[in-house]
């Protein structure tokens, strides 16, 4: 794996914080968490999409972070478990890393200005 795709996958691990932070997020501490969240989210995914496809960047991180996002729900927040849940984010899953196996990885000419 290349560091851009390293930077969609650390960039959706900060996205389940900031999305995590919109709902909870209660006083000053926690909203600086989600805010440099936020930043750290989209910046990376940003520097990811500058050399890998935007649309497969995007799905990608969309994808991730709402697995993510709903499984921490699930184990920290006391949020219902459900089987169709689950069977509904591994189809998910299965997609993100489907479309991830059909992208090459091949730097596009002319990005770096």
């Amino acid at each position: 794996m290349n560091t851009n795709w390293l930077k969609v996958f650390v960039a959706a691990f900060f996205e389940v914080f900031w999305v995590i932070g919109l709902k909870h997020a209660d006083g000053f501490w926690t909203w600086a968490g989600t805010v440099i969240s936020i930043l750290i989210s989209f910046y990376l995914m940003i520097m990811a999409g500058r050399k890998l496809p935007v649309g497969t960047v995007y799905a990608v991180f969309v994808g991730l972070g709402t697995a993510g996002t709903v499984i921490s729900e699930i184990i920290f927040f006391e949020e219902p478990f459900k089987i169709s849940k689950i069977l509904l984010i591994l189809l998910l899953l299965t997609g993100v890393i489907g479309l991830k196996l059909v992208t090459k990885d091949t730097v596009q000419e002319g990005t770096d200005s």
